[in-house]
């Protein structure tokens, strides 16, 4: 068994414990919040027996080998090489860190006391995601990559009668962009690596953060197209445009059906069977990895998150996002 404790109690937290327990390795054995009423709550839900409100208290503890890490992204540098420095393995939310000075610190900390540290996006290690791997070589020469995932944030109702909550607040971090944007950059980043240049435009609230924005990525021999929002939806599924056909993929950020449309009009449904519960699958990613000794996944590897962050970071940069986290250390 695998015991977990988890930093946060909110709704992804309870996503998160509701794939996981698919897994028979996995066990959660700790709460942690900034209240302790919240944490009696949360650990009476799940029949958790130990909570905490000091993060070094759970972090020093011995009920714990590994912790899941739901909090605002501002905290998860902090938070992570906490628990690290005292050995436990680390499964990180997206965006993994506000950005890269703070994801440096934390794979080297990860790698100074030899603990598994992986973002924890789901999509990527989803058997979906997987079957677009295994078939792009069936489009031919990729030229275009366009993912899109807009999604209208029922907080932004409150922006606009001027309260600030935590996903339109700069000091925790956030943004469409780190929260939304995330989903449609590291699917490209594990399909094609590194891109030679990025061009970005966003619509900045007053807030401080952005509330859409889009993002043109060039390739040697492609280009991609990202757009995301917290203030608009859209309906548009995502796609792979090769010289023989595209892939089309139905939600970049939870691929639920994927198929090919060949050049010639044919058609082949790639999609394969998921549980409903679909953060299982970064679970069992995190959890093989502590198993079998390994330091990092393949898809969700270090170096696809530090990639990943390259890009937010540059992203921010021309769309004129700074958090206050850049000023710090």
């Amino acid at each position: 068994m695998v015991r977990f404790g988890v930093v946060g109690t909110n709704w992804i937290t309870e996503a998160f414990l509701k794939g996981a327990s698919n897994h028979e390795a996995f066990q959660l054995t700790a709460v942690y919040s900034r209240t302790e009423q919240k944490a009696v709550e949360f650990a009476e839900k799940f029949g958790v027996e130990h909570t905490f409100t000091e993060l070094e208290e759970m972090a020093k503890s011995d009920v714990i080998d590994a912790v899941y890490i739901a909090s605002p992204i501002s905290l998860h540098a902090s938070q992570a090489i906490t628990f690290m420095e005292n050995g436990k393995h680390v499964l990180c939310e997206k965006a993994i860190a506000s950005n890269g000075r703070e994801l440096d610190d934390m794979i080297q900390t990860a790698r100074e006391h030899n603990v598994v540290l992986m973002e924890a996006l789901k999509s990527t290690l989803m058997p979906n995601f997987k079957a677009v791997q295994e078939n792009l070589h069936k489009i031919g020469t990729v030229r275009r990559y366009f993912a899109s995932y807009c999604q209208y944030s029922s907080r932004y109702d409150s922006y606009k009668e001027g309260k600030v909550l935590n996903a339109f607040n700069p000091a925790f971090s956030a943004g469409s962009l780190m929260d939304i944007g995330i989903y449609c950059i590291y699917p490209l980043v594990a399909l094609f690596g590194e891109p030679k240049g990025i061009q970005a435009n966003g619509y900045v609230l007053n807030s401080g953060v952005d509330g859409e924005g889009s993002l043109l990525l060039k390739y040697d021999e492609m280009d991609a197209i990202i757009m995301f929002s917290k203030i608009t939806n859209s309906s548009l599924p995502s796609e792979i445009h090769g010289e023989d056909g595209n892939i089309r993929i139905d939600k970049i950020s939870s691929p639920e059906k994927v198929e090919i449309i060949y050049r010639d009009g044919r058609t082949e449904d790639l999609t394969r069977e998921q549980i409903t519960d679909n953060m299982f699958y970064e679970a069992e990613e995190f959890i093989t990895l502590i198993q079998q000794g390994q330091s990092e996944s393949v898809n969700n590897s270090l170096e696809h998150s530090r990639i990943t962050m390259n890009i937010l970071d540059e992203a921010r940069r021309q769309m004129g996002v700074t958090f206050p986290s850049d000023q710090e250390g």
